[in-house]
Parts: C-alpha cells; sequence; structure tokens
C-alpha cells in the first residue's frame, strides 16, 4: 500500500491564511508587521527563496523589506544595516538570507541581529531557550515539520525518530522538538557508522544531509513516516528537476507516510516564517 502524502503547500496554505487573518486583526490595533531581509551576494537560490518569501508576504498582508548588498560587501556594512534594523519599530522580523559572501562571519551577523526580531530562530539565545525546554522561537524548517507531523497525526510519543543530519538550522533543532514530545532521537551525521541500520529502524525517519536520494527504500521501516528536507536540483537530459534526499518512488511503497519534493517541507518553511514574524508583532 501506497503512503500517506503529507501535502505541505495545502497546509501551508492554511497557516498562510491564518496569518492572514491575524495581520487583519494586527491592522485594528495600528499594527502592521514588517520583515526585513538582508540578502548578500548572487547565490541563485538564495533569490529564489527571497522572491518566494516576499510574494507570501505580500499575499498575507506583511510588509516586506529587501535590503541587497553585492558579493564584496563588507560585514561593518551588513553589522551597521543589522543595528538599525533593530532600532526600527516598524520592522518585526529580520532574517539574514544565508549562505553570506565568505568574507563575513555569518555568526557574528547572526547574533547582530535582536532575539526579539529573530524570526528565523537561529540566535543564540533563541536556540538555547529551545534547548531550556521553553522556546520562544523556533526555527521555521523544524516548526514546520512538527507541524505536518501533528496535522497527520502521526505518533511521536514512544516511537524511534532518526534524524539524518545535524545542523543548527534544522538536525538539532528538530531532535530538540521532537524530545519534547516524548521520542526517542537518534542523530546521524558524516562520522556516524552504520547509517542504514539506524534508519531502518525508525518509526519517523528526517532526512536533511543535501544529498539527492540519499535514502533508499532498504533503509525504510515498513510503515515509517520519512520527512524530506532535501532540496537537490538534477540535471536530466538538459532538464532540471528538484528532488529531495530521499528516493521517492521507491519510499512511497515502503513508508506509511512521505512528504514530497517538491511541495512538502519547502512551503512550510515560508509559512512558518510569516507566523514567527506576525506573532512578533504582536508581543
Amino acid at each position: 500500500m501506497a503512503a500517506r502524502i503529507l501535502d505541505g503547500k495545502s497546509l501551508a496554505a492554511q497557516v498562510r491564511a491564518g496569518v492572514k487573518a491575524e495581520v487583519a486583526r494586527l491592522s485594528q490595533r495600528g499594527i502592521r508587521p514588517g520583515l526585513a531581509v538582508i540578502l548578500a551576494g548572487d547565490d541563485a537560490a538564495s533569490r529564489v527563496y527571497v522572491r518566494n518569501k516576499a510574494r507570501a508576504c505580500e499575499e498575507t498582508g506583511v510588509r516586506s523589506t529587501v535590503f541587497e548588498y553585492p558579493s564584496t560587501v563588507k560585514q561593518s556594512e551588513l553589522l551597521e544595516r543589522v543595528r538599525a534594523l533593530n532600532a526600527d519599530p516598524a520592522v518585526h522580523g529580520i532574517l539574514v538570507q544565508l549562505p553570506l559572501p565568505g568574507q563575513i562571519d555569518s555568526e557574528k551577523i547572526l547574533e547582530a541581529v535582536s532575539p526579539a526580531k529573530d524570526v528565523d530562530g537561529f540566535h543564540p539565545a533563541n536556540l538555547g531557550a529551545l534547548l531550556a525546554g521553553r522556546p520562544r522561537v523556533v526555527p521555521c524548517t523544524p516548526a514546520g515539520i512538527m507541524r505536518l507531523l501533528s496535522e497527520a497525526a502521526v505518533p511521536l510519543a514512544g516511537r524511534s525518530a532518526v534524524v539524518l543530519g545535524r545542523s543548527n538550522i534544522v538536525g538539532k533543532p528538530l531532535a530538540l522538538l521532537l524530545l519534547q514530545r516524548d521520542a526517542t532521537v537518534t542523530i546521524c551525521h558524516s562520522k556516524s557508522k552504520n547509517i542504514e541500520m539506524e534508519a531502518k529502524q525508525a518509526d519517523i525517519l528526517i532526512a536533511a544531509v543535501g544529498r539527492a536520494n540519499l535514502v533508499t527504500a532498504a533503509m525504510v521501516k515498513p510503515g515509517a513516516c520519512v520527512i524530506d528536507v532535501g532540496v537537490n536540483r538534477l540535471s536530466d537530459a538538459g532538464a532540471n528537476r528538484l528532488v529531495g534526499d530521499v528516493d521517492f518512488d521507491a519510499v512511497k511503497n515502503v513508508a506509511g507516510w512521505i512528504t514530497p519534493v517538491p511541495g512538502g517541507v519547502g512551503p512550510m518553511t515560508i509559512a512558518m516564517l510569516l507566523e514567527n514574524c506576525v506573532k512578533a508583532a504582536s508581543l
């Protein structure tokens, strides 16, 4: 029996509708949520992401402003911009689009963002609050994944969850969120041994590595929930297509639930960003 498809596109539309309604309520108090985006360099994927975020902001009524810088930008310029945005009462959320150019210390830029305006949830203060079990701003992709799991009523308490990837953006915060829902969590990474065996034991398997078709059907426990965070661009016969870290066509015949790429986790990430921005404006 084929897996149930977790439709992130449809759920994200519901989240955006809720955001739009909250923006309308805030407008009655004279508040319009404002998101500022810092984009530096010429990364093509970053420009696509920022364009998609701006479109979602326009749809929901969130004011979006993009500050663009060339790849030669100095770190001091970005820090100056962050300080100005921190002080601007019309800006409720600040998003620093990663990656930044090589000469920039990304951690210093992220740490300069006010934790109250850190809608990505990357500031050490917000990550620390998550670790302590008192989350304030939850990173968008992990938050979107947890919303997908909740909406599909995927059992978590007492279940085995395996996260492939240990980034501060997805792997680590997602592991903490799963722990808070009483899952038993294993994180695998590039130095882990027997990843295939670990994955095969998972009731919930999350792939966040950035390697096309890494997860095969042989690595998936029958009936498991498989969440694919990867976005990889492949060229076939001169045409570009997006695939995830999971071999979708093969794994969907083994898993109980699965997210597609595109249309799974990606739309939820943007939706949760908008929700974080509106929450910041409500405080």
